[in-house]
């Protein structure tokens, strides 16, 4: 488990069972990690949604007497990288922080089990739908570009409204067993829905997001966290989209084709000029 303060906190909830409401907390926790050893109860109830009392009970579902006691546990536990880090500006703390989610990240990948399940499920779906709406949009298109050179039928599904149901259904239809979601913050509510509605018609869904108590969590098959940066005025997404890179990895080892698909790319690319070198 990473040293980082997000880190910790996943490490603080892990094996406790949480009320909807307390994972909402322990979700606004985890993005607000840095910041959460010096807030008041009633100030983390504000951020979270929740009323003070909810947060008094939070801490004592984890086994504090109360929210002070917790709050003086995480500040006692803070790395001592927080200190030394005060002195830089924001865009370098950012930076740092960025490089700490990339840490907690790869410490979680030692267990491959997860990814390499990822990779069987996304590869044996025929077509395979990939979800990403409003911020988490670049990270599926990413995704489906590369996809697309070593997975025979990728469906890009980027765009919301009532033809989102319709482009799940066409695919449930077309044979697809799996969906991949890229679930950012701010979470749409139409995220939510959609997820819900995928596994109502017999997908299963594959999500990454920041944090295991993300609204997707509920409508996830498997969910595969991957920390945002908070540091700035717009979240920064490095871990969720070197994640992105390391499912796609899993899920080409799963496809006894893809590097002849990729070979055969490489080989019309060159015979159009497609690329400078």
């Amino acid at each position: 488990m990473s040293d980082s303060p997000a880190g910790r906190l996943q490490a603080l909830f892990e094996g406790h069972r949480l009320t909807p409401t307390q994972r909402r907390i322990a979700h606004c926790m985890v993005r607000r990690a840095g910041d959460v050893p010096f807030l008041s109860s009633v100030e983390l109830a504000e951020l979270a949604g929740v009323s003070q009392p909810s947060v008094t009970r939070f801490a004592v579902a984890l086994g504090f007497d109360g929210y002070p006691a917790l709050r003086k546990h995480l500040r006692e536990s803070m790395p001592a990288a927080a200190e030394e880090n005060s002195g830089l500006n924001e865009y370098q703390q950012a930076v740092l922080a960025e490089i700490e989610n990339l840490r907690h990240l790869a410490g979680a990948l030692a267990d491959p089990a997860p990814v390499e399940r990822a990779g069987r499920l996304l590869a044996g779906s025929r077509p395979l739908p990939v979800l990403g709406l409003r911020a988490a949009s670049s990270q599926a298109r990413g995704f489906a570009y590369f996809a697309g050179k070593v997975h025979p039928d990728v469906r890009l599904l980027d765009e919301g409204g009532s033809m989102l149901t319709d482009r799940i259904d066409a695919a449930v239809r077309a044979g697809a067993t799996a969906l991949l979601c890229f679930a950012l913050p701010r979470h749409p509510r139409e995220v939510v829905d959609a997820l819900e509605y995928a596994r109502k018609a017999g997908l299963t869904v594959v999500t990454v997001a920041e944090s295991v108590f993300a609204p997707v969590a509920a409508h996830s098959d498997l969910l595969i966290p991957a920390a945002v940066g908070t540091g700035l005025a717009f979240d920064t997404a490095c871990a969720p989209m070197l994640l992105g890179r390391v499912l796609l990895e899993a899920m080409a080892d799963e496809l006894p084709d893809a590097q002849a698909r990729l070979e055969e790319f490489d080989t019309r690319a060159a015979s159009r000029g497609l690329f400078v070198e």
